[in-house]
């Protein structure tokens, strides 16, 4: 498949349609809220951080989806193969909820009962301080994380929804970013070092439809000293113009086409998120197998809203071709990928 790299200018048009559908390293387009067609209660906006090493980590969200937001930690045990997530969510935010047009510059904060969470630009990085009472067994959760070396490349996609002309994901992947920093949980103080932990952000803005479903992976870590990570992913919207599949190596991105999660199945024909998974491409540059280690799931169900999501973390390993031939190996290299169904 043939992709599109978009171009600077605006996101959207005077109608609120997408200017350009495609994929960049960077955000070079414009993201202008004002400029939203789709009606307001549709707006969704978000920042996701996953922190993590070999042995644990933390993913910290904040969200404003305009009838209702959230702020959401996980603690990931990798050891012991067990994870705790405790989410909290607010109402009616409809974009107040403040988040920047740009990863680049500008700072999310939401305080509330119990949970405290500030995403800033500060000492040349990212600095996430969050905190929530009552996290586990009556013990609370803290972190403190500074994310440093931001790679030069990054994922950036313009997706549409067919469907809906006035609906669009702005997404960036930021992946690979080096961690330093302290986690309190369950009474107990764990450290990441900025030699063997990363840390990774999903950037996200858009008009969403009612009901989709997606798949998204990403891993990132240290192969033969240098720093490698990926982004996969796909199934909502029109995905003609360009996947959003990419491979980071130094901070250098490498385009790579269309992928299938190739997730086993019980015998009743559910989808069995423990069971080794395959990944395959359709040009042969991206193979892997995946062994699942933690299934992070959960089901949100009021029948209006229902949100089912399974981020399965586990090991890759498998083989990359990057865009000039040569070949990348993996072999048991973190990372995670997930099905989520919405309807919201």
């Amino acid at each position: 498949m043939k992709q599109y790299r978009l171009t600077e200018g605006p996101l959207l048009d005077g109608r609120g349609h997408l200017t350009e559908a495609g994929y960049a390293t960077s955000l070079i387009k414009t993201y202008d809220r004002s400029k939203i067609r789709g009606g307001k209660s549709r707006i969704k906006e978000w920042d996701y951080y996953l922190i993590y090493n070999d042995r644990f980590g933390i993913a910290l969200t904040v969200d404003d989806n305009s009838y209702m937001g959230l702020v959401s930690a996980s603690f990931l045990d990798f050891e012991n193969r067990t994870e705790k997530t405790l989410s909290k969510m607010f109402w009616l935010p409809f974009g107040s909820t403040g988040f920047p047009a740009s990863s680049d510059s500008g700072d999310v904060q939401k305080k509330m009962k119990g949970a405290d969470f500030a995403f800033r630009h500060e000492n040349g990085g990212r600095r996430l301080v969050c905190s929530m009472d009552r996290f586990h067994e009556g013990k609370p959760f803290r972190c403190d994380v500074l994310l440093t070396e931001e790679p030069a490349d990054s994922m950036v996609i313009a997706t549409p929804f067919p469907e809906k002309k006035t609906a669009f994901y702005y997404n960036q992947k930021i992946i690979g970013m080096r961690a330093s920093g302290e986690v309190q949980f369950n009474g107990n103080t764990y450290r990441f070092q900025n030699g063997d932990s990363f840390g990774l952000l999903d950037w996200g803005r858009g008009v969403w439809t009612y009901e989709n479903t997606w798949y998204w992976g990403a891993a990132q870590g240290i192969v033969e000293g240098h720093v490698v990570g990926f982004n996969i992913g796909y199934g909502f919207g029109n995905t003609g113009k360009a996947s959003e599949n990419m491979v980071f190596v130094d901070g250098k991105a490498h385009k790579l086409d269309r992928l299938t999660f190739n997730i086993p199945q019980t015998e009743d024909g559910k989808d069995d998120f423990l069971a080794p998974w395959t990944f395959t491409s359709c040009d042969g540059r991206f193979e892997m197998d995946f062994e699942p280690v933690i299934d992070r799931a959960s089901c949100t169900d009021i029948k209006v809203i229902c949100s089912d999501q399974h981020q399965v973390f586990g090991k890759f390993t498998g083989r990359i071709l990057l865009d000039d031939g040569t070949e990348l190996f993996l072999s048991d290299f973190l990372g995670f990928a997930e099905k989520v169904y919405n309807k919201w």
